[in-house]
């Protein structure tokens, strides 16, 4: 017996029935559509954030986001996970070390009595900059780089079926991609990935990271948290996304599509010389 369409869909895609307009003509159709899942995140039963993501690699996801957010300082101090189905969403629970609970603690204790904080755990300016060691130098060839954006399209499932997706890869210094996460958000989806590069103990210095969104200031961030020496963003970076991506060694590049980009940090290690 043949499977419906259904049951061959990747996980974090609906199929709904829509209505299409397109030269005059009104069309009933089957369309798919990409899913946005409420995943809440608990420490040690706190609940610490709630984040709309998509509902796939939610391990990699917790890791990830507890490494890049600040909480876990490795793997190590990430003790156990489960992830449990609710009624409004998924919860996603991460037996910690007391050394992350404490982190945790204190960073809710400063936030006690405040309102309209920006950023997720973050109470001044003053904890934005947070104190990273600069990362490994990165060199590869202009064309390692086009490459693999010329290439991620074919990664992205849910995007080819949803075009409602970002996507996050890591590439080898010719620009194969190896890994690639899928997340409706930018920053879930770099999250996913560098959980799973963790998990699978991956060097930071053996390839870059290619993404699919622009480059904010997070994302560089959370590229310097992994160790990666070099980022390749499909859009642009921001003026605060160069700075910090100056300030802590990383190589940054913007704009990579139809076979150019433009280096905003280090430009001497795309190799630009030699194009």
């Amino acid at each position: 017996m043949m499977r419906s369409s259904l049951e061959l869909l990747p996980l974090g895609v609906s199929e709904l029935e829509v209505t299409g307009y397109k030269s005059g003509e009104i069309q009933a159709r089957q369309e798919f559509v990409a899913q946005e899942v409420p995943i809440a995140l608990v420490f040690n039963g706190i609940s610490h954030a709630v984040m709309m993501a998509s509902p796939s690699d939610l391990e990699d996801f917790a890791l990830g986001f507890g490494l890049t957010e600040g909480l876990l300082e490795s793997q190590q101090e990430l003790f156990g996970f489960e992830q449990r189905e609710v009624q409004d969403g998924i919860e996603l629970h991460l037996d910690v070390s007391s050394a992350c609970e404490w982190r945790l603690k204190e960073r809710r204790r400063n936030l006690a009595g405040r309102t309209g904080c920006g950023l997720c755990g973050t109470d001044s300016l003053s904890q934005i900059r947070r104190a990273l060691a600069p990362v490994v130098s990165t060199a590869v060839s202009v064309e390692a780089v086009i490459k693999a954006e010329k290439d991620l399209h074919h990664w992205q499932h849910i995007q080819q079926l949803t075009g409602a997706t970002h996507a996050a890869a890591w590439v080898d210094e010719t620009g194969v991609i190896l890994r690639l996460k899928e997340d409706i958000g930018r920053h879930n989806a770099l999250d996913k990935l560098i959980g799973d590069l963790v998990r699978h103990q991956v060097n930071p210095s053996s390839g870059f990271l290619c993404i699919t969104s622009r480059a904010s200031f997070e994302m560089v961030q959370k590229a310097v948290v992994f160790g990666a020496g070099l980022l390749a963003a499909v859009s642009a970076p921001t003026a605060f996304a160069v700075e910090i991506a100056k300030a802590h060694n990383l190589a940054l590049a913007g704009y990579v599509r139809s076979g150019a980009l433009v280096a905003y940090s280090f430009p001497e290690r795309f190799n630009l010389a030699s194009v």
